[in-house]
């Protein structure tokens, strides 16, 4: 799948193995402090992981006793959702997602993702000025991920520059729970690469790929919906508008 990807990519695509050291130390790495997040509605904590003669690195630790009930995603699956939005954005090479794994940790299984450190000085509102582009990038994947919770809080720059998506608990729904902020581009075309990209993951082997990389996260149902979502919009091309009494994220 990566020779297609590359194919129909803009030249922005990251390779898969850029991310193995890192995901390596999160997979692999001693857990030597542990410290809860002071936000959120589900419990998260700040992680200290140390291998070998390496410096310690920051994570977010997820676990999935830690997730509140909801009424309209199973229970516990949270944590799963975020693995997939991960491994989603590595094969598309878009957006920017921190490496992700699911480990066992000091209160049972969840995800543990790579800390960014987010350049304070921007607001959401100069997001939008300087990175249009990957905000657009940003938008599209959250409608074929049905991203349910895609708060301005949620979009990070880092102090090099480079936009990040955070917190994918809500997402790959099978029914549509599309809640945003980035209203942007709604009535607007698809980039012809972006559709490209959409119609590629629709083809086989590529198809054959996303489906089992996904299946050890999502029910069968979760991802053929996913795919009805990305075959329509390769078909129509165009962000869909949005309805202003459903489509924004509570608290956002």
């Amino acid at each position: 799948m990566s020779k297609r990807r590359a194919d129909v990519g803009d030249g922005a695509t990251i390779p898969w193995d850029d991310d193995t050291d890192v995901l390596a130390l999160l997979q692999g790495g001693r857990i030597v402090a542990c410290e809860p997040l002071p936000w959120g509605s589900n419990y998260s904590f700040a992680v200290a992981l140390a291998r070998d003669d390496e410096p310690e690195r920051i994570a977010v630790y997820k676990p999935r006793r830690g997730e509140a009930p909801l009424w309209d995603f199973p229970s516990g699956t949270l944590y799963k959702r975020e693995q997939a939005a991960y491994l989603l954005s590595r094969m598309l090479g878009w957006p920017g997602i921190p490496p992700t794994v699911v480990r066992d940790g000091p209160h049972g299984v969840g995800t543990v993702q790579l800390y960014i450190e987010p350049d304070d000085r921007l607001s959401f509102q100069q997001i939008r000025r300087s990175q249009s582009d990957d905000l657009r990038r940003m938008a599209l994947f959250d409608l074929i991920a049905n991203n349910a919770d895609r708060k301005s809080g949620h979009c990070l720059v880092d102090t090099t520059g480079r936009l990040w998506g955070i917190d994918h608990g809500l997402t790959f729904h099978s029914q549509g729970k599309l809640r945003t902020v980035i209203w942007d581009f709604a009535g607007e075309p698809i980039a012809a690469s972006d559709i490209s990209q959409l119609e590629a993951i629709c083809e086989q082997p590529c198809e054959a790929e996303v489906r089992g990389r996904l299946s050890a996260w999502l029910s069968r149902g979760e991802i053929n919906a996913f795919y009805r979502r990305v075959e329509h919009l390769a078909l129509t091309g165009v962000f869909p508008h949005l309805e202003s009494y459903r489509s924004v994220p509570w608290g956002w």
